[in-house]
Formats: structure tokens, sequence, C-alpha cells
């Protein structure tokens, strides 16, 4: 069984998800509060949190943001209104996917196996290097010169695959397709988020990139130059 952690007070929407995930293999726990769900996280492990944004006494991009100070756990961010700006908080903090309210289940549980599926290593585990980056899908980590960076697995994701295609340009639309699946609605912002969450994490230069460059009206590239 899968083990989702549901951060959400709505307390008759978990009940409902508890019932219904289960007959696609999931076992859900809910937590009502932002602090019995961080208290659930810390005393155990699951392999993916569902966390709402609208919380009592601290909102879900402030959850998300304390997870993220110490576990990669994927997380998917539902959002009261689907809103542009909630979704890219919600990226710029470190979610891995995002679904707005409402919703159907069956919705939720595509979302969750499409993210579950993306951090699943089905990719060839041969160590990637690009220059001074080296990315191994089999502990799904990163270092620049031998340093760790902490990447969220989507983040994780579009690093490997544009490592993957070092030296050649990949449209955003392509990029959605690969690590987000067909489910995935397409919102061109979303990689420009991560995009630029993964430069600053890179130490790269917009102006003068060692590693990610774009290319106007084409996509996103690796450079093959060595940095």
């Amino acid at each position: 069984m899968t083990r989702v952690l549901l951060i959400d007070d709505d307390e008759a929407l978990g009940a409902l998800l508890r019932n219904y995930l289960g007959q696609f293999g999931f076992t859900l726990t809910p937590a009502a509060t932002p602090e019995s769900g961080l208290r659930q996280l810390r005393a155990d492990t699951y392999d993916i949190v569902v966390l709402d944004v609208m919380l009592p006494g601290m909102d879900g991009f402030a959850v998300l943001r304390r997870i993220r100070e110490s576990n990669s756990v994927p997380v998917v961010m539902l959002t009261a209104r689907g809103e542009v700006t909630d979704r890219i908080i919600g990226l710029e903090s470190g979610a891995d996917d995002y679904l707005p309210k409402p919703f159907e289940p069956r919705e939720l549980v595509a979302r969750l196996h499409a993210v579950l599926r993306r951090g699943s290593g089905a990719e060839p585990d041969e160590v990637v290097r690009a220059g001074a980056l080296v990315l191994n899908p089999s502990t799904r980590s990163a270092t620049v010169d031998g340093a760790a960076i902490a990447l969220t697995g989507a983040e994780f994701d579009l690093l490997l695959l544009l490592a993957r295609h070092r030296g050649r340009v990949l449209s955003r639309d392509r990029i959605l397709d690969e690590t987000r699946g067909a489910d995935w609605d397409s919102y061109d912002r979303s990689i420009d988020v991560m995009i630029s969450r993964l430069r600053q994490k890179l130490g790269d230069d917009v102006k003068r990139p060692s590693f990610i460059r774009t290319l106007r009206g084409k996509g996103y590239m690796l450079t093959a130059d060595e940095p």
C-alpha cells in the first residue's frame, strides 16, 4: 500500500478520500491542522503528502517550507481557487504538483500516480555527468563540484531530463510531456519557475549561464560547454 498523508482541515473530505483512495492501493492518514500534519511527518514515513493551501493558523505554503527544511517527500498541493499566483507560490516553495479545488477524486488519483511514477526510478539508473554537475538517479541526488544541492522531486526530474539531452534544446511542451505526463495541464509558467529555482541552486548566471540556457521561443538547454 502507498502511504498518503493528507493535511486538510476538511474532515469530511478526509473521510471521503480515505475510502476512495483505498480502492486504488493507497492508505490515507488525515491531519486536520498544520501542527498535527508536521508531527505525523516527523513520527512516520509517507510516500506522498497532499497539502491544502487554506489551513487554520498556518497556510499551506508555510507548511510546505517547513517540510522542505528536512524532508524531500513528494507534495501535491490543493489550491482552493486554482489561481496562477497560488500555483507559482506552491512551485517556488517546493511543491511537486498542484490540483485546484473542487476536484474529482479520480483526478487526484491520477496526480498521485503521476508524481510517484516520476520518482520511481523507471528510467535507467546510470549516473549522469554534465561538467561539474553529477546526477545520480538511483539515490536522486545531485552535486556540483562535489557539493550536494537540495532539489525537490520535480526539480530533480527536470534537471535530469535536461542533462540526459545535454546540448539539445527541449521545448516547454516536451518538458511538460516527459516530466508531468499527458494528464498535466499545459501551464508553461510552472517550467519557468522551476528553471529559475534550479539556476539559483546551481549558482548559475542568467546572462552568462554555465548550466541552463534559455533559447527564446524555443525552450531550454543544458549547455554542452564545460562550466
